[in-house]
């Protein structure tokens, strides 16, 4: 087998390359008008600060919601998380969440529940078929109400399969319910179209650097309709700087401290590459590939995929006699860019019913093709006869 270029496999993780526009803009950036936002009346804070309100302008039209200031920037989509469920639950409260959440989201809430502020319980999102996971996903949070239950948080779709949950659907049904709704839409921002009015969510929490395409070091929270949790952290913003309180307005009122105005700036331009492309037709290419995979995969024996019947932008699978490790560094021998191990989701992977080593994850992003799941697939396939168990 010829290697070939370097295979990236791993956006999930981290989206790579970037558009030619995001590094060109990064650069720009640090070069032309990094100034700080807010922090000075000269030309290049002001430029500065006009950048970050086009993203923000941006990202609302991007996301559907009508005014920008209810989108706030933050260091990734765990941060965002963590200002959104730590500043809307109140002691007492009970939360359902699903049974596939990454830990941005199960951790928060463990050691709120350790610390006796809330209780939560994890309800079913694999309910067997596909096509009716909508119905029986929200008859199984249904269940799993309580008179204490005020919020309902799930991400969009697994970062370890491709299984996506009915966001819409279950924001209706929380609406109905009384019930906040907050999505984890850090592997469906840039795949799938999210409206969040549209949707009834209430707090959408998604990254910068992963289907936005743009760098590391910025995420975003968009806020629903007269959502205003309390403030994660408190610091200076610019604005009301004699009060000792934070703004009771949003976004000022978190976004404390210097933003990551460059991260920001590549961030525009990776939402206006997705935009031009499109999310639909990403999202298609993707599964194209995705189904490639699957087929020239499933029926080799020595190999398991998991949950391969949800179509998207990542595979699960396990090689038979070999850890999830081994079976990763043996692909990046072969120049294949992959992630092995728990993918910092114990729920999902206790859903999955994967070894105690883990799983090997391969996630696919636009700017791969057919020849790279030809080589990947040769891949595998030389690792199992040689190494493998079969």
């Amino acid at each position: 087998m010829e290697r070939k270029r370097l295979i990236y496999l791993d956006h999930a993780a981290t989206t790579f390359p970037k558009p030619r526009a995001v590094t060109e803009e990064v650069l720009r950036c640090l070069t032309q008008y990094g100034g700080n936002p807010g922090r000075g009346s000269h030309a290049l804070s002001l430029a500065a600060a006009e950048k970050i309100f086009d993203c923000r302008c941006l990202a609302a039209r991007f996301f559907g919601v009508s005014d920008p200031e209810r989108v706030f920037f933050t260091v990734n989509t765990t941060q965002g998380l963590n200002t959104v469920l730590k500043g809307l639950l109140r002691a007492g409260d009970h939360v359902l969440i699903s049974d596939l959440e990454h830990n941005a989201v199960y951790r928060p809430l463990y050691q709120m529940e350790k610390q006796g502020r809330i209780t939560f319980d994890t309800f079913p999102s694999m309910t067997g078929d596909c096509r009716k996971n909508a119905m029986r996903i929200c008859a199984g949070i249904a269940r799993r109400l309580r008179p204490e239950t005020t919020m309902v948080v799930c991400t969009h779709v697994s970062n370890l399969c491709s299984a996506m949950l009915p966001v819409r659907e279950i924001g209706r049904f929380c609406h109905r319910h009384g019930l906040l709704f907050v999505v984890d839409g850090a592997q469906s921002a840039g795949h799938v179209p999210i409206f969040v009015d549209e949707m009834e969510i209430d707090a959408l929490c998604v990254p910068g650097h992963k289907g936005l395409y743009g760098p590391q070091g910025c995420g975003m929270v968009i806020l629903g309709k007269g959502i205003l949790p309390e403030a994660l952290m408190e610091g200076g913003n610019g604005v009301n700087s004699l009060e000792g309180e934070m703004p009771d307005f949003s976004p000022e009122r978190y976004e404390a401290g210097t933003l990551p105005t460059v991260a920001i700036a590549g961030l525009c331009e990776g939402i206006r590459a997705v935009e031009s492309i499109g999310t639909e037709t990403i999202f298609e290419h993707e599964k194209a590939l995705y189904r490639r995979t699957e087929e020239l995969l499933s029926e080799k024996k020595g190999l398991t995929l998991y949950a391969s019947e949800y179509e998207g932008a990542a595979l699960l699978l396990n090689v038979d006699g070999l850890t999830s490790e081994q079976v990763g560094s043996l692909l990046n021998e072969d120049g294949i860019c992959v992630r092995s191990g728990f993918h910092c989701s114990a729920l999902g992977h206790r859903t999955l019913g994967t070894p105690s080593h883990g799983a090997v994850r391969v996630s696919f992003g636009m700017y791969n093709d057919m020849q790279d799941v030809e080589y990947l697939c040769q891949s595998l396939e030389r690792i199992r006869k040689e190494y493998g168990g079969v």
